[in-house]
């Protein structure tokens, strides 16, 4: 199992456009393939050891499942850096889970998203502070996150671990957004499904998980101990909107790695609209080194994770 320990290097990720955001709310989010291919690049530049990725309908900047859409940018990522790809299996809330699954089958990549539960996943408050939208497509889906459940079902999850842990030998950043979905993690290290060395996503800020607070990354951070043993896993901090930069922070001091991009934050800083994925990842890498920490590269964070390599994936 993987060890954790205050002196161990931090991994950076970075999540560079995700399926929630849309593009009436920046115009900086990533949408075309080559949008999406230079922030990447730029990303594992800057220090992300990891890139998390989703596609974008090049048109309009919908969320896509295409494995068209992800080949136009997949594989130039993968010449230009030697960053580790995690591709989403998460994708919108709207996908089937065939959909969703439908890229990581063919790409087979190190490493891939997994949420550890269905829930109420929803920024359709925003919607309010918005008057013009760009595309038609944007107003209806931000509102219509108010009736939607993102389903992540035992058995999901279950045929997950299945096709593409067992099959592929895909590793995965295992995304909780509540203290249940640990236990629901532990259940599956329980049944045997899942060995170590975990790599768990604490997430904090979307309305239907936990909230911000500080005192919920610490009940997490037990909770996980408890369950798992502190040598037992490796730890990641996942702050939303403007709570990114502090809740990181506080995470990395307590020997936790760190995720940005703009999947997460569309910020910099309070009222300035980060200009690029890298442009976070600089920022929390200032951050980590001021506090005498040192970034993990990507070649480290594969030893770290127990990946298979890039040599084994399918583009």
């Amino acid at each position: 199992m993987a060890t954790t320990k205050p002196h161990d290097k931090v991994i950076i990720s970075c999540a560079v456009t995700g399926s929630v955001h849309t593009p009436t709310m920046s115009e900086y989010l990533a949408l075309t393939p080559d949008q999406i291919a230079e922030q990447s690049i730029e990303a594992a530049k800057a220090g992300a050891a990891i890139l998390h990725l989703h596609a974008r309908d090049p048109a309009d900047g919908r969320p896509s499942s295409d494995p068209a859409v992800f080949d136009r940018f997949v594989p130039r990522i993968c010449e230009a850096t030697d960053a580790v790809i995690n591709i989403t299996t998460g994708g919108s809330t709207r996908m089937t889970l065939e959909e969703r699954l439908a890229y990581p089958l063919k790409a087979k990549p190190e490493m891939c998203s997994l949420n550890m539960g269905s829930m109420n996943f929803s920024i359709h408050p925003a919607a309010r502070r918005i008057s013009e939208w760009k595309h038609d497509w944007e107003q209806p889906y931000v509102e219509g996150m108010e009736d939607l459940i993102f389903r992540n079902t035992f058995r999901d999850i279950k045929h997950i671990l299945k096709v593409l842990g067992e099959d592929c030998g895909t590793r995965f950043e295992f995304e909780c957004y509540d203290v249940g979905h640990l236990y629901n993690l532990a259940h599956f290290v329980d049944e045997g499904l899942i060995q170590g060395p975990l790599f768990i996503q604490s997430i904090y800020g979307i309305l239907g998980g936990l909230g911000p607070d500080p005192e919920n990354l610490v009940t997490m951070r037990a909770t996980a101990d408890r369950l798992f043993g502190r040598d037992g896993y490796r730890f990641s901090i996942l702050g939303a909107g403007r709570h990114q930069m502090p809740l990181l922070t506080m995470g990395a001091v307590m020997g936790g790695n760190v995720r940005v991009g703009l999947e997460d934050s569309l910020y910099l800083g309070k009222g300035q609209l980060a200009k690029s994925c890298a442009e976070q990842v600089l920022k929390i890498r200032r951050i980590l080194e001021e506090l005498s920490l040192e970034i993990a590269t990507p070649d480290e964070a594969r030893a770290m994770l127990g990946l298979k390599g890039r040599d084994a994936v399918a583009f």
